[in-house]
């Protein structure tokens, strides 16, 4: 599986797998390609399988607490004075995001495979830290990689790791982030043919970007039924936070199909437009592959991954998820790029108006929320809200004492 961007005008190993469009695919070697056809077929096997069903419910219900709930922002709402402002609540997941949902499907397929070790990438930490605790319920060995850089911005989540026993490996070339996770995870996968792959985002080869949206996709449909019976009525615009695009495509597929449902993605603008500043990969990005997919991705003069930058970590990865890069291209969804201090601000103004600490990544979604929010009086906006904001504490507090942001008066 490349690890390496490839520019998709010269790559010719390109068949019908798991396509959106023109992006997709399974651009992996024939060792690899066995693997992901296995989890493929167990996949397909079981996502509609009663039992599998049945099993996964109980644990949605019974460990990470769903459903989650909509909720109406009314404080922050009258602030902007225009739209109404409502979030879903992955945040009140389980372990505070919405990789759970992800994870807990992964790890039944992986008990029906007959896997017993997992190994798995994490940026924020949060992907890595459901895999950490369900590995634990299920009594799996656990394998974390994480870029080194990230483990030192989130080291809350590498301790939450290691004190569910998962082995957390530093990821030490190139940016140290998220890519370079990716990378050694795919390393280990490549060599130990009794490891599950658990991966976080709707990226990768085919099978994964099928496989997450399915798992994911309970959020969108939570949040459709639980819409209409609070408001009588859909929203004018769902907005979610894009780095992989999880969480996005998730809520998205609950409302794809309407039509007067504006899907808006938030992508992680950093500090400029200029390349290693930003991780936007539709806004910004052309089209590549890389770790075995095609899509949008951040390239450098020399035609490789370019580097990428995001105050979350969670958000700094040089490529997207297939089915959003196939969104844009139809035009049924699009994406902004959100510059930190945007998301600084709107972490701030959702705390202290309405006691909610959100994810920095997750801030990026609600930014652009508030951007639009006083020009669309009368209408209304459904942010979904990843994750919770802990994990990000230290790392804000730091920028405060380092004076690169202020605490508002």
């Amino acid at each position: 599986m490349s690890t390496t961007a490839q520019n998709t005008n010269n790559n010719t190993n390109e068949n019908s797998l798991g396509f959106f469009g023109k992006h997709g695919g399974q651009f992996v070697s024939p060792e690899i390609k066995e693997r992901l056809d296995e989890v493929a077929k167990c996949f397909l096997t079981y996502k509609d399988d009663k039992d599998f069903l049945s099993e996964l419910n109980a644990l949605y219900k019974h460990f990470s607490g769903r459903p989650t709930p909509i909720f109406y922002c009314e404080n922050l709402s009258k602030k902007l004075g225009g739209a109404d402002i409502y979030l879903k609540r992955e945040d009140l997941n389980h372990l505070g995001a919405h990789k759970l949902n992800n994870v807990l499907g992964q790890m039944l397929l992986a008990k029906r495979m007959g896997k017993t070790k997992i190994i798995a990438e994490t940026g924020a930490g949060q992907h890595g830290v459901a895999t950490a605790a369900t590995a634990a319920l299920f009594g799996y060995e656990c394998t974390v990689y994480m870029g080194e850089e990230d483990m030192r911005r989130q080291e809350l989540n590498v301790l939450r790791m290691r004190m569910m026993g998962a082995k957390v490996v530093a990821a030490k070339s190139g940016q140290k982030t998220l890519k370079e996770a990716v990378d050694e995870a795919l390393t280990a996968y490549a060599n130990d043919k009794d490891t599950f792959y658990v991966l976080g985002s709707a990226v990768g080869p085919y099978p994964y970007p099928e496989l997450v949206r399915h798992f994911q996709s309970i959020i969108g449909k939570e949040a459709r039924e639980q819409f209409l019976e609070q408001t009588n009525t859909l929203p004018n615009m769902v907005v979610a936070c894009v780095g992989g695009g999880s969480n996005a495509i998730g809520i998205f597929s609950g409302f794809i199909n309407d039509k007067d449902v504006a899907l808006i993605g938030a992508e992680p603008g950093g500090r400029g437009n200029n390349l290693g500043d930003h991780a936007a990969s539709i806004v910004h990005g052309q089209e590549a592959i890389l770790h075995g997919f095609k899509s949008y991705c951040i390239i450098d003069e020399k035609g490789e991954a370019g580097p990428v930058y995001s105050i979350s970590a969670g958000l700094d990865y040089p490529s997207v998820g297939p089915e959003h890069a196939h969104l844009k291209d139809i035009g049924r969804a699009d994406y902004k790029a959100i510059t930190d201090k945007e998301a600084v601000d709107a972490f701030f103004m959702l705390s202290r108006t309405q006691g909610i600490i959100p994810a920095l990544e997750s801030a990026h979604a609600l930014a652009y929320a508030i951007k639009v929010a006083p020009t669309m009086k009368g209408k209304s906006i459904l942010v979904c809200l990843s994750g919770r904001g802990d994990k990000d504490v230290d790392q804000i507090s730091q920028m405060i004492k380092d004076n690169l942001i202020q605490l508002p008066k």
